[in-house]
Order: C-alpha cells, then structure tokens, then sequence
C-alpha cells in the first residue's frame, strides 16, 4: 500500500494549526468554531496555503463529522421529551420558515434570478447550521438550558421542511415534471415519518444492541448503526444529521452515557474536519464583488434568527436572556446552505459566490454573538454610604 508523503504532511500541519487555534480560543472562553472556520478559508483555492493532497479527506471527514454532532446531542435528551417539544413549536417553526426565507426570496427577485434561483436564495437565508449549533452548544455549556430545547426543535424541523424542499428544488434545477417532484417529497415525508416512529417505540432495543463492557464494541456498534441510518436518510432526501440525531434520541440512560464517553474525542476530530470543509468550499476571489449584499442579506437574516429564536424560547417559558441565547443561537449558517448551492448554483453565476461570502459571514459572526448574546453583565458591588461620602 502506497503512503502519501503529501497527504500525511497536509493533514498534520492543519491538526497541528487546529490544536494551536482551539488553544488560542479556549485561552480567551471562546468556541473555536470561527477559527476553524477562517483557517478552512486561508487553506482553501486562492487561500494563502492551499491543502490539494488533503482536501479529499477533509471534505469525507466533514461528513462525518456533522452526523457525530448530531448524534451526541441527541444523546443529551430522550425521544419521548423531545416529541413534545417538536409538538409545541410547530407555529415556532412556522414563523421560521416566514420570517426567514421571504428575504431570501426578496433578494432573489431584487438580483434578477429566476424562479430557481430565487427559491435556491430563500432556502439558503431560511435553514441554520445543525452541526455549527449543535457544537456551540456544547462549548458555552447550554445543553441543560431551558431554551435549548425550543432551539433543537427549530433545527430538526428545519431539516425536516429540507426533506420536502430539497427533491423539489432537484427537479426545478433539472428541469423535471412536478410529478417527480411531488413523489420524491411523498417518499422523503414517509421516510421520515416512519424513522420518528421506530425511534420513539422501538428505541429502547437500541440501547441493548449496542451494549458491551468492552469501549470498543461500543464505538463500532454505535458509529457503524449512526452512519447506517444517516445513509438511508440521505439517500431519500432526508438529512443524514436528522438521523444521526434521532439515533441519539433513542439511546438512552447508561447506552448513552457510554456512548458519549467514547465517541467524545472522534466526535471533536470530525467536527474540527466539518468546520475546516466549511471554509475550504469558499473561494476568496469571487467574494469581494458579492460582499455588500452578502453583508445586507446576513444583517437582515441575523435579526430575523434572532426574532426567531426569540418567540420559539417564549413558548418554553424562558426569560429574556434565555429568549436571546435562543436567538443568537441559531444565526449562524453551513451545511444545508452550501448544499443548496451546490444543487443550484448552475442557475446563476452570481449566486455560487453569493452563498459563499454570506455563509463564511454567518458562520463565523454567529458563534461570536452567540458567546456574549445573553450572558449577564457582571454585578457592581454595592456602594457604603461611607465610600459614597469619600467620593
């Protein structure tokens, strides 16, 4: 078998820059997510120091490394929890997809793209990042939050309108009947009806299948059945994270503490190859001349994120800091986005770069509003009559 010196010098000098970043962000409590993210951007075509021989491994990675997101937040919760909260913010979800995708449609319309495009445009502003938030969450130590569930819902449901919207814009792009379109959200409907289903009533067999006391039965068996299931939710159109997630949910009490340690330090490799991928699918030449409406559509969608998250963690009863974790939370943009251009972006020349420079400004803007987007100001120490007088 043939090793490949540039392969193998590739991937250690971006791990060695991962490591040196993620010390740096920990160093100041950030989340290193937007430094991955940068440094994707520095690595990629036009960058300062482009990774050709790595590349291929790091976009496979980045595959990987979204389903491991999901399905170690899935572990956090229990299927029977989180069917009730996916019941109560379907009017959350709602006021999403309205108040979200319209201007990326307005957009669309305003640049001169065609029905197409336009809808490409509104998909794109509509759907957050899973695995960016997913991440995020688990860095600032929210999982046990009480808005967190309200912003999980909004993700999962985003994924599952994906499921309809995503076989139908294939069709407009190709140039297919509706017929074809309406069969394939039929199919993708079912399937993921039919994968709720045997999670909510049959998960608990899943525990049992997976358990061993050896950690590396536990490893193969868990990430061999998660990346079983995320396959068959791709292939009918259904995001892979939707079952990577729903798989987690299934797992529950000792199945899932298990889980967790193990897949732990895979899960953070991964992820750091997801968030690299990201930066790697933006090329720097064609931002500058979309990078003004690039900005005015990302300004306008992070407050409508904002608004978003915002009605969603009122419906759970949280307060107001709660209420803009929520909606800081869910600004930032990623995987589906650059899907969506990748099916669409044939349509327009304009809308490949346009995509590009307005994800790379919200999934790096996003964590960082995130960070400080409802954290208490630090309390002033009450002031002596004593130390008053003095002053």
């Amino acid at each position: 078998m043939h090793t490949s010196v540039a392969l193998l010098l590739e991937l250690g000098v971006i791990l060695a820059a991962l490591s040196v970043l993620g010390a740096v962000a920990r160093r100041f409590a950030l989340s290193p997510v937007p430094l991955y993210l940068l440094a994707g951007v520095a690595l990629g075509e036009g960058g300062i120091a482009p990774v050709p021989a790595a590349g291929a491994f790091v976009e496979a990675g980045a595959s990987i490394g979204v389903v491991l997101l999901l399905l170690t937040l899935g572990l956090e919760f229990t299927i029977r929890e989180f069917s009730v909260s996916l019941r109560r913010h379907v009017p959350s979800a709602a006021a999403d997809l309205v108040l979200n995708a319209v201007p990326g449609a307005v957009a669309g319309r305003l640049l001169g793209l065609d029905a197409g495009g336009i809808l490409a445009l509104a998909g794109v502003t509509y759907v957050s990042s899973s695995g960016i938030i997913a991440r995020l969450l688990g860095d600032l130590r929210r999982l046990g939050n009480r808005e967190t569930p309200s912003v999980l819902s909004i993700l999962v449901l985003e994924d599952f309108a994906m499921a309809v919207y995503l076989p139908v814009l294939a069709v407009i792009v190709s140039g297919g009947t509706w017929r074809q379109a309406l069969l394939g959200v039929l199919v993708a409907v079912a399937s993921v009806a039919a994968a709720f289903a045997a999670s909510y009533w049959w998960g608990h067999h899943l525990g049992r299948l997976v358990s061993h006391p050896e950690a590396e039965q536990v490893l193969l068996r868990v990430l061999g059945i998660t990346l079983i299931v995320a396959a068959l939710a791709e292939a009918v159109h259904v995001s892979a994270a939707v079952g990577a997630f729903l798989v987690g949910l299934a797992l529950t009490g000792e199945a899932a503490d298990r889980a967790r340690t193990v897949l732990g330090p895979l899960r953070d490799l991964f992820a750091a190859a997801f968030f690299l991928a990201i930066g790697l699918s933006v090329g720097l030449g064609a931002l500058l001349p979309v990078l003004p409406a690039a900005l005015a559509l990302a300004t306008v969608t992070a407050l409508t994120k904002l608004a978003t998250g915002w009605y969603a963690a009122s419906r759970d009863g949280a307060g107001r800091q709660g209420r803009m974790r929520a909606g800081s939370a869910l600004i930032a943009r990623g995987e589906f986005s650059i899907v969506i251009v990748a099916l669409a972006g044939t349509l327009d020349d304009r809308l490949g770069p346009l995509v590009a420079a307005y994800v790379l400004l919200l999934a790096v803007a996003g964590p960082m509003i995130t960070r400080v987007a409802g954290t208490r100001p630090p309390s002033r120490p009450p002031v002596s009559r004593s130390d008053a007088r003095v002053g």
